[in-house]
């Protein structure tokens, strides 16, 4: 347990941080790896060896014994291969060795991770190269060394490479814009996210009697509880002494990792919570994200739970999310979403206000698909989540100002209220002047956009490629209309540019209730695309606008735009092809085990009966088995349609045709293969199922 009073000492402790370079590499070395990180100028191979000796003895003081090059493959997951530090000598002993080529450059086989079609089987070469900006840290024994991955041609096969990439492409074109506002001393600005990351805690037995949550990661059978999330009473509740104890250890683990960890909670459905941390550069924070993931299953594992980050792996209760709030700042400390006192008069925020709006709207369908999986889709539209139509969120106040900007009027700010709750004890405040919505999939919140549609388990590197994407072209093209302008003409007419890209895109704002019918019509009638599922957003990715999107920038060639193309499609279908084959099996044999020996247990029960009080006493066993048989039969129909839709779907060798086919048919086979195993399930005692039921896997944690 870390002491209060020893946290900052332990914060980071595992990380080699720029505290560590500033005081263990020599001043000009320091210097060198300095500039590369904050200009992102070239590393040069000296000055890589100078730190890959100090990182090696680091490393070694605080346990490590080997090293690995950690990467993003588009797995979604992380990878990574480990080598000792050792090398043997002549006289039979060995030395402790690291190179600077052999931090700056690793060599994985490239051919075992999906490259849609950019490389073919025979072709093995791969390289992992050394992220200076994101620092290495010490797990469980291993130097984690943050790395991109490519191909041998060069393409990109991992997230972090079009990631960094976006940055830039966002860095490159708001500088210019601020220099031309003349903030002439902007040399870098950066993207800031932090990711809320919900998730779920089981007891670990129960989860490894459940082949659909081993397999899949979701339940594809189970009759609801009797008490779900209705009565409201989990969502910051008390934290259970277990639970509390879990998020203690894994506070720990990861601050000794440097990432920090701030808020945790229990969230809206039983067994489930959120933990928070605070802002950090966008490469970063996506690195910090897929170690959190990683360290929660570990720590969880120790306490006997099963952490489950799935996005939705309980019907009927809400799923989890991962929000990502997303914000830009510059290197000279201002934050370019911050509306400040006067935001009529807020000439940068006006501007990156508006590109972030026409962005969102012009890119919609991309970054829908940003977020899709075929995990992520089950949640999305829910009442615990915002809806697949994008619409952003600005608040009354926002609203009236870009109203005023739209009407070309001066705007008159509302007037600060005070909050008085009745109590004369309890403290006046400050009401803000916008309420939050929860509905909205991005909404601003302040000095910020909180985009909620990303999924749990998901790396929020794909939706900040697009989101930086999306936003560096609109900052572009306002920069194209205003750079023609002296300072004087400038001031005069930049109000009127931006007045016509609001009028463009003003269709993609709402501050309505998101989960309405009434707003899917209205979404209709403005226009807005409500892409429901990955396939049906697919053939955005490849359009000609997303290629000459993301080709322009230098975020992705044609060639890596398709091969993404052709993974996330193999990869949905992949998934739904491995639930079908679970759901058929839990059904043939755990749920049919169970109905069957109960049955055979009340026809039994019914002779016995029958024979000691006669044929009118039985009519509660008679009517169990009538609905059991009726459910069995209804489930046997259903369980050979899924069967048979599945084995069609397995022939189809056209990926956008397989994936529509997976979802608009094995889906729904399996949606009504399930109503009536549940419906089966909830007839039968606890005892005759052989893998745990709702009600025992969420409401038994202490």
């Amino acid at each position: 347990m870390i002491e209060a009073g020893k946290l900052t000492e332990e914060f980071g402790s595992l990380v080699f941080n720029d505290k560590i370079m500033r005081e263990r590499l020599p001043k000009d070395i320091y210097k060198a790896v300095h500039k590369t990180i904050e200009k992102g100028t070239h590393l040069e191979l000296d000055v890589a060896n100078c730190v890959a000796a100090v990182m090696k003895e680091w490393a070694i003081e605080n346990g490590a014994t080997h090293f690995t090059h950690w990467f993003q493959p588009m797995t979604g997951l992380t990878a990574e291969k480990h080598d000792s530090f050792i090398s043997p000598s002549d006289d039979g002993t060995i030395i402790m060795e690291f190179s600077g080529k052999e931090l700056v450059k690793g060599e994985p086989d490239a051919s075992s991770f999906p490259s849609g079609g950019l490389r073919a089987t025979f072709e093995a070469r791969g390289y992992t190269a050394w992220d200076p900006s994101s620092p290495a840290f010490i797990k469980d024994g291993s130097l984690y060394i943050p790395t991109a991955f490519c191909s041998y041609g060069g393409e990109a096969l991992d997230k972090k490479t079009p990631l960094l990439r976006s940055m830039e492409a966002l860095s490159e074109e708001s500088v210019k814009m601020l220099h031309l506002l003349g903030y002439k001393d902007v040399a870098r600005v950066s993207t800031t996210i932090g990711s809320e990351q919900e998730y779920f805690l089981i007891d670990k037995d129960f989860y490894k009697k459940r082949k659909d949550l081993l397999l899949t990661g979701r339940t594809l059978i189970g009759a609801p509880a009797t008490k779900g999330q209705e009565m409201e009473d989990h969502y910051f509740g008390v934290i259970k002494p277990k639970v509390s104890a879990y998020m203690h250890d894994l506070d720990e683990e990861l601050w000794k990792l440097g990432i920090p960890a701030k808020t945790k909670h229990n969230e809206v459905a039983p067994s489930q919570h959120e933990l928070a941390p605070v802002f950090e550069t966008a490469n970063i924070a996506v690195d910090h994200n897929q170690l959190t993931m990683e360290v929660m299953k570990k720590v969880a594992d120790k306490h006997n739970y099963a952490c489950l980050l799935h996005e939705k792996p309980f019907e009927g209760i809400n799923g989890s999310g991962k929000h990502n709030n997303w914000s830009v700042c510059t290197d000279t400390g201002m934050n370019l979403l911050d509306p400040g006192k006067t935001p009529a008069e807020n000439i940068p925020f006006l501007v990156f206000l508006t590109a972030v709006i026409a962005a969102v709207d012009e890119y919609a369908p991309i970054l829908r698909l940003s977020v899709a999986s075929a995990g992520n889709d089950h949640r999305l539209g829910g009442n615990e989540a915002p809806p697949a139509i994008i619409s952003i969120f600005v608040g009354d106040e926002l609203a009236e100002v870009l109203q005023s900007v739209v009407d070309g009027t001066d705007y008159q700010s509302a007037a600060k209220v005070q909050m008085s709750m009745g109590a004369t004890v309890l403290p006046h405040f400050t009401k803000d002047n916008t309420d939050r919505n929860r509905t909205s999939p991005f909404a601003f919140t302040g000095n910020k956009f909180e985009f909620r549609m990303p999924g749990s388990a998901v790396s929020v590197a794909n939706a900040n490629i697009v989101l930086n994407t999306a936003v560096a072209e609109e900052v572009a093209k306002l920069y194209a209309k205003l750079s023609g302008y002296g300072p004087e003409e400038l001031k005069k007419n930049i109000k009127d540019i931006l007045r016509q890209t609001l009028e463009a895109h003003k269709r993609v704002l709402f501050n309505g209730n998101g989960y309405t019918d009434e707003w899917v019509e209205e979404a209709a009638k403005r226009g807005l695309p409500n892409l429901k599922s990955l396939p049906d957003a697919m053939p955005y990715w490849i359009s000609d606008q997303s290629i000459d999107l993301f080709t322009r920038h230098h975020i992705f060639t044609k060639e890596e735009i398709h091969s993404r193309y052709e993974i996330l499609l193999e990869n949905y279908s992949k998934s739904i092809h491995i639930e079908s084959l679970t759901m058929q099996e839990m059904v043939r044999k755990d749920l049919t085990e169970g109905i069957v020996a109960y049955q055979k247990d009340l026809s039994k029960e019914v002779v016995q009966k029958k024979e000691l009080l006669g044929d009118g006493s039985c009519k509660l066993e008679l009517g169990l088995l009538k609905a059991l048989d009726d459910a069995s039969f209804k489930m046997g129909q259903a369980l050979t349609k899924l069967s048979d839709d599945t084995k069609t779907a397995e022939g189809l060798t056209e990926n956008l045709e397989a994936a529509s086919y997976y979802q608009a048919t094995v889906l729904a086979d399996m949606d009504e293969l399930r109503k009536y195993a549940d419906e089966a399930e909830a007839l039968i005692p606890e005892k005759y199922l052989s893998y745990p039921t709702y009600g025992q896997m969420l409401f038994s944690l202490r």
